[in-house]
């Protein structure tokens, strides 16, 4: 995920998205966080995991493999608990301040109103 340099910690230069692309695809995330998403954790700083409606899995992992695509420093992967859908999202320690700032945004529409 990605937006405009400068913006809370993201890093498009290190992306590949077309700028003009970038906030379509902060949309779809957000759209993926505000319907799908139940809860987030951080196990780790360069890992988060948030627990998705497993119906959400093939938008979720279509997503994950665009994202991946162009920001080839994240790592998306899935697994199903009791819980429902884990998306796992890993980054290099480089990258934290990135993968904060998704978790952030994540965490801004769970605890948003639906």
């Amino acid at each position: 995920m990605t937006i405009s340099a400068g913006s809370a910690g993201w890093a498009p230069d290190a992306c590949t998205l077309p700028t003009g692309e970038q906030p379509i695809r902060v949309a779809e995330f957000d759209r993926l966080f505000a319907y799908s998403a139940r809860s987030a954790r951080r196990p780790g700083p360069a890992r988060l995991e948030l627990v998705l409606d497993p119906a959400a899995e093939p938008d979720a992992r279509g997503l994950a493999a665009r994202e991946s695509s162009c920001c080839s420093f994240f790592t998306f992967d899935f697994d199903t608990t009791t819980e429902g859908l884990v998306m796992g999202v890993e980054v290099p320690a480089a990258y934290v301040e990135v993968l904060d700032a998704f978790a952030a945004r994540a965490g801004t529409a769970i605890g948003g109103a639906r």
